[in-house]
């Protein structure tokens, strides 16, 4: 039996030098992971039993054991590159075949799916048209590069301060109270029949864009009596591309004086109390402008389109008119320029009318026994009733790690350790080895002795 021993010694020793020779070779390999060989001793069976002097019979080889640890993260120029930090595999498909890898080299194939270098599909979940996810079973995911449709401008979210000092139009400095009121029509020609304005850019259906105009004139209580006792009251005028329109949204006919499109009120600490016509019940802070917006490219202006004005935040002090905010929720239709992907897996276009979009979510795979998956070659690896059920999820979901995009995750093969565990698997090999040639001495002692 001696020569049983230093056999299984030798042939343990060769399987290691094959895994740490097969780390090495992957040092550079992204998201691989290093091996370890778990060795077990042997001893015969008998019909009583292992005896408490019983001498093993050698060793063999337990398991190959994959070391699930953490590579390093290396940045790329590439978006599409993502590195894994924690635990989990990204899920993909070929041909409705799944299977799982830590190797984040990802692009787009001609199709708009993102692949890695075997054609596989990084699955995740889709997004809709709105950018909504469909968080049931994961997909293929695609980039769509469509352009983004335009939005038309349906609110203008309005941070100003009118300054409580102005007179009314038309007012000369007071000699005498009541002050001597000339009046003076509004005209937006005419800077002396307005007491402000400011401008904003919005959108109609189809994305194009108009310059909105709005004029603030201080009401003469002394002809207009405020609704509210004490209150400070101003027009609002309103021109679209340079032609004034009233609170229908109709344009006004060359000639004839403006009407006012609305009215703001103020209370005696500058507070605003009100917008007259309110847009809604809810909003009562909120103007509502029926504006004239062409929706075609040559077409005179036709079409009109209901904008909410909101005041709310906007005050009546004794300081010069400034504006501070003039928001509004139209965009024109945009081309996607670049996407980039967020700790979460979520995919995120960005185009050029400036605005985003969710085009998709990676998901990852998490499994109770990593140790358990079928290595498949190709930076892949199976489910197996060992590894149990892949457990999928959001990255950052549970035990699931995040993701870190334009990035991969190197080898986790430790060149040095590895370099000293083969020095050490040689030695053991030549002590095995020299365990042969003992054994073969004695038993040619033994042949001489005859």
């Amino acid at each position: 039996m001696g020569f049983q021993q230093g056999l299984s010694g030798l042939n343990a020793a060769s399987k290691s030098l094959d895994v740490i020779g097969n780390n090495i070779s992957n040092a550079n390999t992204v998201g691989f992971k290093q091996a370890q060989v778990q060795f077990a001793d042997v001893y015969a069976n008998s019909l009583n039993g292992a005896s408490a002097n019983a001498v093993g019979i050698g060793v063999k080889v337990s398991t190959i054991a994959q070391q699930f640890t953490q590579g390093n993260i290396s940045s790329t120029n590439n978006p599409l590159d993502i590195a894994i930090n924690g635990s989990g595999f990204f899920r993909v498909s070929t041909n409705g075949s799944v299977t799982y890898t830590r190797n984040g080299q990802f692009q787009l194939d001609k199709n708009g799916f993102i692949v890695n270098a075997q054609g596989a599909q990084l699955t995740g979940y889709l997004a809709n048209a709105s950018g909504v996810l469909s968080t049931g079973s994961p997909a293929a995911l695609s980039i769509n590069t469509a352009d983004i449709a335009p939005n038309q401008t349906t609110k203008i979210n309005a941070i100003m301060n009118l300054d409580s000092r102005e007179l009314v139009p038309g007012t000369q400095k007071p000699v005498a109270i009541p002050p001597v009121i000339t009046p003076i029509a509004f005209s937006p020609t005419d800077p002396t029949s307005y007491n402000k304005s400011t401008s904003v850019t919005v959108f109609d259906s189809l994305g194009n864009s108009h310059v909105l105009q709005t004029y603030y004139v201080r009401v003469d209580p002394a002809t207009t009596p405020p609704a509210t006792a004490g209150s400070i009251e101003w027009n609002v005028f309103a021109t679209v591309d340079g032609n004034p329109f009233d609170a229908t949204g109709a344009l006004v006919p060359a000639g004839t004086t403006p009407t006012p499109i609305g009215k703001l009120a103020f209370d005696n600490m500058g507070k605003l109390l009100g917008a007259v016509p309110a847009y809604s019940t809810t909003s009562p802070r909120a103007l509502q402008m029926i504006v004239p917006v062409n929706s075609g490219a040559v077409t005179p202006i036709n079409t009109t389109a209901n904008i909410a004005f909101d005041y709310t935040s906007s005050t009546q002090f004794g300081s010069d008119f400034s504006v501070s905010t003039m928001k509004q929720d139209g965009y024109t239709s945009g081309k996607l320029s670049k996407f980039i992907t967020s700790k979460d897996g979520t995919i995120v276009g960005n185009y050029t009318n400036g605005q985003t979009k969710v085009l998709g979510q990676v998901v990852l795979a998490g499994f109770t026994n990593p140790n358990g998956l079928q290595s498949l070659g190709d930076n892949q690896w199976a489910e197996t009733s060992s590894s149990g059920q892949a457990l999928v999820g959001p990255p950052g979901n549970g035990a699931l790690g995040v993701l870190t995009a334009s990035a991969t995750e190197d080898s986790n093969t430790d060149l040095t350790g590895e370099l000293v565990n083969m020095i050490t698997a040689q030695r053991v090999y030549q002590a095995n080895a020299q365990t042969i040639k003992t054994q073969d001495q004695v038993l040619q002692t033994i042949v001489n002795l005859r």
